[in-house]
């Protein structure tokens, strides 16, 4: 696919799913301080919340296991298998849109959209579906799991912007995390942080912060504008 856009056309918006599109951080972090201990690993919601928001899965149970005690052998697979079902049920019951983001999606129509997430494609469709968001994205869904590699490595952001069709200088990247705000860096696109802590996170050098997605089509408008100047 040709990745050859003229300056006036749209930028191609890359969004993060958790945290970014859907609140789903908090209640991923009340499944994992429930489940986690349940295998010997000593864990809290806000331990999550404070130290790994978007981090892989499999990183954070590694990080805990040199921290405390390995887990049993093959415990893992049982370990996120009880996780997914758990967040899945959770999710469909409770997940709501970040507020703001709805409202955001439709004036910026114009723009191909994408989603790009460190989690799997299940649990971003489950995260589409219960909000209600799906139809912005045309299908345009790239998941670490599919695609075998995870922010803050800048591939994943790569990958989904040439399937997009579009060059990395071409891209905005929106995403909530640490890790996934590296990521749209080092992949060379413009990065907006959705910092929903501005009191104790900083938006990196290099990346434009908002602290409400509202904020968002005024941001991604001054981008443009100041691309084609």
């Amino acid at each position: 696919m040709s990745t050859d856009k003229s300056p006036s056309s749209p930028f191609c918006l890359l969004f993060d799913c958790d945290g970014t599109l859907v609140d789903s951080e908090i209640l991923l972090a009340e499944v994992m301080g429930a489940i986690l201990p349940e295998f010997g690993l000593p864990f809290s919601a806000q331990q999550y919340m404070d130290e790994f928001r978007g981090v892989r899965f499999q990183t954070i149970v590694q990080m805990l296991e040199n921290r405390f005690q390995a887990l049993e052998e093959d415990a893992f697979s049982q370990l996120e298998a009880g996780m997914r079902t758990r967040m899945e049920a959770r999710m469909r019951a409770e997940l709501i849109a970040i507020p703001g983001m709805p409202a955001a999606l439709e004036q910026l129509s114009n723009h191909p959209k994408a989603v790009v997430s460190n989690g799997p494609e299940r649990k971003i469709r489950c995260a589409l579906e219960s909000t209600q968001l799906g139809h912005h994205f045309a299908g345009n869904l790239f998941s670490a799991y599919t695609l075998n590699v995870w922010k803050p490595d800048p591939e994943l952001y790569l990958k989904a912007a040439a399937a997009m069709g579009f060059a990395p200088q071409r891209c905005i990247v929106i995403d909530d995390a640490a890790v996934g705000v590296e990521a749209g860096l080092a992949a060379d696109m413009h990065v907006i942080h959705l910092n929903h802590f501005p009191n104790e996170e900083s938006t990196p050098e290099g990346a434009v912060g908002i602290h409400h997605a509202s904020e968002l089509p005024a941001a991604i408008s001054r981008l443009s504008t100041a691309a084609i100047a």
